[in-house]
């Protein structure tokens, strides 16, 4: 087990440092010291460089950086996110409006990060009354995700520690929150009061979400609320997109047509990537300037976009490379 800032031999002549990423639990920029001290890569992976309800900022404080390697999930010249705080409201307002009027809430969320992010601002808007209290159901691997978050703490912010250890009652333990474990309590959820429902899979390409986008989506009183990104060629980006029916499978191998009458809102305040300006700032803010950029794990038109602005804004190689293209550092 690695800790952030200890740093390893991996080969003869590079060492390894892990930094906070800011992403998920347990997520880090790689920090490679290749020979001696001749040339330095980091690689951040997914990252956050805004401080969320889990986690601290991702780290940016390398002593030395040649070549950055960064995301670029929302790099496109419209990726800039609201704030938390609105993309809260939104969600305290979807939750009582499709409540009071007997629908259901159903939010596709990955089960590591976005489910106990979303599971936090749930909690607090329901304990100090701004939004109603009513059950939130937990389905696929959010359960067990969610008590790992709590066997680790010192991955947390000090914030959320201080509540688990501390100060307040571990906001994953509310008793608002209920575990479905059976399809046969899944189907009670679905036939039952009005209700908040998180589920994986979070872009709705598998899992029980499925089953209750199935049940829940003809009905105009419900809501389906996306907290996370959604890939191209996923049901969820479809279902983002308007479509008004959707092919599913229904067993057997037949396909089923489900009509898409349910209200259908997206929330980006709580993502765990950096948007288009935060990964811009990251960059400025660096205390090393890298001599060369290369923007991945993104759309392609995102990557070339980010890639651009870079080189305009700091005079900087950048390059957004194609899959399996190779490139020379020195």
């Amino acid at each position: 087990l690695l800790e952030y800032g200890e740093v390893t031999d991996i080969a003869p002549d590079i060492r390894l440092t892990l930094h906070n990423a800011g992403h998920i639990l347990g997520s880090s920029m790689a920090h490679f010291h290749i020979g001696e001290g001749l040339y330095n890569v980091t690689v951040t992976g997914d990252f956050n460089s805004g401080k969320s309800r889990l986690f601290d900022s991702a780290s940016n404080n390398f002593p030395r950086v040649e070549s950055l390697i960064m995301e670029s999930t929302y790099g496109g010249a419209q990726d800039n996110q609201p704030s938390r705080r609105k993309g809260e409201d939104k969600l305290v307002e979807i939750v009582n409006k499709t409540t009071r009027r007997g629908g259901k809430v159903l939010i596709p969320a990955f089960a590591v990060g976005r489910s106990q992010e979303t599971m936090l601002v749930i909690e607090e808007h329901m304990r100090n009354g701004r939004m109603d209290k009513v059950p939130v159901y937990l389905d696929g691997m959010i359960w067990e995700a969610t008590a790992i978050h709590t066997t680790y703490p010192e991955y947390l912010n000090e914030k959320i520690k201080n509540r688990i250890f501390h100060k307040e009652k571990n906001p994953f333990l509310s008793d608002i929150f209920n575990r479905v474990d059976s399809n046969n309590m899944r189907q009670e959820v679905i036939k039952g009061e009005p209700c908040v429902i998180l589920s994986t899979s979070g872009m709705l390409n598998g899992g029980p979400i499925i089953q209750y986008f199935k049940e829940l989506a003809p009905d105009p009183k419900n809501n389906l609320t996306f907290v996370g990104y959604q890939a191209e060629g996923t049901l969820g980006r479809r279902i983002q997109k308007g479509w008004d029916e959707v092919p599913l499978s229904g067993g057997n191998e037949r396909t089923e047509s489900v009509k898409v009458r349910l209200d259908v809102d997206s929330i980006e305040g709580f993502s765990g990537h950096s948007d288009r300006q935060q990964l811009i700032e990251f960059i400025r803010s660096m205390k090393s300037k890298p001599e060369k950029v290369l923007t991945v794990h993104g759309d392609e038109e995102k990557c070339i976009d980010l890639a651009s602005t870079l080189y305009k804004k700091f005079h900087m190689d950048t390059l957004a490379p194609k899959n399996l293209e190779t490139t020379r550092y020195i």
